[in-house]
């Protein structure tokens, strides 16, 4: 049964049963649904009684503890959008198509009847969605909790945070902020600057994007709750000027920031605000690299070597071989990529070395380098010395046109005919490693453009220990070249060697599927829309050396 892309959950067990049984729950439900599941939580209520009436559970530790197990739970099945509902009577982003309960019986039996009736006055759900009653998943039904109190509940809330890629921990955040707040949440979402040094801060959403999914999550979840959600440029943001804010609510790595913002704000002559501290929650899936907390820069970590965007449209480039642009700024590990992709049988092309052909005498630019640069420009030997010839177009963006242009279509001749060579002999993939694949338009000439990125920090120490430079002159090197983030912009996967070498070999060897490569007989990828059938990289032994 192919899943239903919305669907709403209905658990009626006590809450305080809710985080022994939400893995179970949400694991027979994870396959059935492939976009939003809104979970539904009204303990004790009888689906099978007589028109059952929504209602929301009162904002109590109890039911914070059982959205920490639901979120927390949600982060084994990767891509599953839980949205646990704190308030009814308004319609969902994605209306649910199907509708999900714990208990048995049959599509007509009373359950069902009274799951339709329930979806029907909560959420405007139509009368005639199917229904499915996963049975009584595992773990104790225990009795209702003894009466803790309410959580403490404040005029205007506010909350702080990059919000990339919205997951669990950021879901259980604004959960919290949603059962604190009476009227306001503020939300900050980091911006400009204060992305410089995320991880992967190329992968990180544009700010719109995030704000959008900010801003449908928090409708979905509780739309009684006026939402303000704002840019910060600065690690304070309006949580420092504004008097109407009464609290902030942290997580257990926040709290310092918090703390901050009050000393802020009393140096602005307002009052501090309550922390409230919500607990980290931990990634079951994380891997050696990784933070063991549910974190986005561990999301990003996992784009790495996967598909980001399809393939270009290039009906002109015959399908084999496949030709991969890899390309990436000064220091960013291009070149170790380049030979692990070498060592797994795809064809390589450097060049840098046809450029330095197409300089030799004889060579295709030779001539009209030379008419335009002057004699100067040769060494003792006749042959033309780059580096003078770099001296004089350093900086000078009129004079780099005229060397390019005479340079770059040069190479994408010598470009074409090795790929050409590569076609001969039979290879199924072919990489060209192109730092100036981008600037130079060559993209035309692949399926698909590679980056390689790292951090400027790590760029420029590299560069100062492989060439000997000054830190000013490194930084300056990077910052006359493309930008990491302009190069992933026009990419369909992005790499990284910023971790021990074994990383980046999994990020190029161990995801063949993204690669739209064939393994073993099963089939072509539909990447490739093609019908291709190669072994992967021109290698019999498939791109692991595994037969």
């Amino acid at each position: 049964m192919a899943p239903f892309p919305s669907g709403l959950l209905v658990l009626t067990a006590p809450l305080g049963s809710v985080p022994g049984r939400a893995a179970a729950a949400l694991a027979a439900a994870a396959g059935l649904v492939a976009g939003p599941l809104y979970v539904h939580l009204q303990p004790g209520l009888l689906l099978g009684g007589s028109a059952p009436l929504p209602a929301a559970p009162p904002p109590a530790p109890v039911l914070l503890r059982a959205l920490a197990a639901l979120y927390s739970a949600a982060a084994a099945h990767r891509g599953l959008d839980v949205r646990v509902l704190l308030g009814h009577g308004h319609r969902l982003a994605e209306p649910p198509r199907v509708l999900l309960a714990d208990g048995g019986g049959g599509d007509e039996d009373p359950v069902s009847f009274g799951l339709r009736q329930l979806a029907a006055a909560a959420y405007g759900c139509p009368p005639g969605l199917p229904t499915l009653l996963l049975g009584d998943p595992d773990g104790p039904r225990v009795a209702p909790e003894g009466t803790e109190g309410e959580l403490p509940a404040y005029p205007d809330v506010v909350v702080g945070g990059t919000f990339d890629r919205l997951h669990g921990a950021h879901r259980l955040l604004l959960s919290a902020c949603c059962l604190l707040a009476r009227r306001r949440l503020l939300v900050g979402v980091a911006d400009g600057e204060l992305l410089r040094h995320k991880v992967l801060k190329e992968l990180i959403e544009p700010y719109e994007l995030r704000a959008a999914k900010l801003r449908e999550f928090l409708a979905d979840v509780q739309p009684a709750v006026l939402y303000d959600i704002v840019p910060l440029a600065d690690p304070y943001g309006p949580a420092a000027t504004d008097p109407e804010l009464s609290c902030i609510v942290v997580s257990e790595e926040t709290r310092k920031g918090g703390e901050a913002v009050n000393k802020k704000r009393l140096e602005n002559g307002l009052a501090a605000l309550e922390l409230f501290e919500i607990q980290l929650i931990k990634d079951p899936e994380h891997s050696r690299n990784e933070e063991e907390k549910i974190s986005s820069s561990s999301l990003r970590q996992r784009l790495l070597g996967t598909l980001l965007r399809p393939p270009r449209e290039a009906p002109t480039l015959p399908p084999r071989p496949y030709v991969i642009g890899l390309t990436g700024g000064t220091g960013s590990g291009k070149t170790s990529i380049a030979r692990l992709l070498g060592q797994l049988g795809a064809f390589l092309i450097d060049a840098d070395k046809l450029g330095h052909a197409a300089y030799l005498p004889g060579g295709p630019a030779y001539e009209r380098v030379l008419a335009a640069f002057g004699a100067e420009i040769l060494s003792e030997d006749g042959t033309i010395n780059r580096k003078v010839l770099g001296a004089k177009v350093f900086g000078n963006q009129e004079r780099l046109k005229s060397l390019t242009d005479i340079v770059w279509p040069e190479i994408a001749r010598l470009v074409r005919k090795e790929i050409g060579e590569a076609d001969a002999q039979g290879k199924a993939v072919c990489v060209l490693d192109a730092a100036v694949l981008l600037e130079a338009g060559w993209q035309e000439m692949v399926h698909e453009v590679w980056t390689a990125v790292i951090p400027e920090e790590e760029a420029v120490k590299r560069i100062m220990d492989r060439d000997g430079l000054s830190e000013g002159a490194a930084r300056s090197r990077l910052r006359s070249q493309m930008s990491n983030s302009q190069r992933v912009e026009q990419s369909q996967v992005v790499l990284c060697t910023l971790w021990e070498p074994e990383i980046t070999r999994k990020q190029v060897s161990c995801r063949p599927p993204s690669w739209g490569l064939h393994l073993g007989g099963r089939g072509g990828d539909p990447r490739l829309g093609r019908g291709w059938r190669a072994a992967c990289w021109g290698s019999p032994r498939g791109c692991c050396g595994v037969g």
